[in-house]
């Protein structure tokens, strides 16, 4: 097990180990708090937009539904005719950057789920660490009423009008404590000046959302002769995301129950032997894997195993969709 995995797997136990980490996190907070401070008193440059800039973060380490989220947010604000476009850092890409993602870009040039966000929808986007330079690059080729920005929440150098943050109360704030001692990347007073999206099945606040899973889709159809998913079949889960549970549950919630789990870490970077588990018994994985995977198997043709993707949507409550025009509203753009 690698480091990164074994401090996610700490963190999603909230491990008692992990106060020796402490003093690391001491030094986070104050690094975090002098680097605010800056950007608050202008000794550090916020670039301003011409457009307005609407972030979708959270103030954990992944696993919080966001990636879904924008994705359907997009697909609305499209079948509404707001011209839309998405930044993203691009993480795990290789660049150059700034760079456009296009429906062939790869993971290794963009990141997994930028490939994943453009492939869903076809929006135009940009991604490289410099967020004003991606802006400035999807202005030079379209005209855009307003700019998602996928993730950047702690990302000062960027202004921005609105910001939604997505809190999963499954996995909630583990124990509270910063990185890396917890997986929060500012303290959850950070909650209260941002417009929070409850990701619950049951939750409390009218500002939620859950994620339904879809049917599950063959990624590699040329595997095997039954093409029919069947839940019955045991099954290799196999996911890098910030948070495996929620897909561990999810493929419950489909009836899918005899599985073993392989899990790596967020934005792991698979390589064929991640795949082999001297069998054939089918795959089963998430969207954004199956991004990287997809990608994979174009160097292994002869590859048997069935290898099934779960989708899912984000699923909002009216107030989020009347709170969003509201916001936009501010913003001189109309939902039609």
């Amino acid at each position: 097990m690698s480091m990164a995995q074994l401090i996610q797997d700490a963190w999603n136990k909230q491990a008692a180990w992990l106060i020796i980490l402490r003093p690391l996190a001491c030094l986070y907070r104050g690094g975090f708090l002098i680097n605010r401070w800056f950007y608050q008193t202008g000794l550090k440059k916020v670039y301003h937009s011409p457009v307005p800039v609407m972030v979708i973060g959270n103030i954990t380490v992944g696993g919080s539904g966001k990636t879904p989220l924008l994705i359907h947010l997009v697909k609305y604000l499209q079948s509404k005719q707001v011209r839309v476009g998405v930044i993203s850092r691009g993480y795990g890409g290789k660049g150059p950057f700034p760079a456009q993602v296009s429906v062939h870009s790869t993971p290794e040039q963009v990141g997994d789920e930028p490939c994943l966000i453009v492939q869903s929808t076809g929006i135009p986007m940009a991604v490289g660490s410099n967020r004003q330079a991606n802006i400035e690059l999807l202005l030079q080729h379209h005209s855009l009423d307003l700019i998602i920005s996928d993730d950047g929440l702690q990302h000062w150098a960027l202004g921005r009008q609105i910001e939604w943050v997505v809190l999963d109360n499954n996995r909630g704030l583990g124990n509270e404590k910063l990185l890396p001692e917890g997986y929060l990347r500012e303290p959850k007073s950070r909650l209260q000046k941002a417009t929070v999206i409850e990701h619950a099945q049951h939750p409390q606040s009218v500002f939620n959302m859950h994620l339904e899973p879809g049917q599950p889709y063959l990624l590699n159809p040329g595997a095997g002769k039954e093409q029919r998913f069947d839940a019955t079949l045991e099954f290799h889960a196999v996911v890098g995301i910030g948070f495996p549970e929620r897909f561990y549950q999810t493929l419950a919630s489909l009836g899918i129950n005899r599985i073993y789990h392989h899990a790596y870490a967020d934005h792991h970077d698979y390589q064929l032997k991640d795949l082999e588990f001297g069998d054939l018994k089918p795959l089963i994985t998430t969207e954004k894997d199956a991004v990287k995977i997809r990608q994979l198997l174009k160097s292994v043709p002869e590859f048997k195993r069935q290898i099934w993707v779960v989708p899912v949507d984000a699923i909002l409550s009216s107030a989020c969709y009347a709170l969003l025009e509201q916001q936009l509203g501010q913003y001189d753009i109309q939902i039609s």
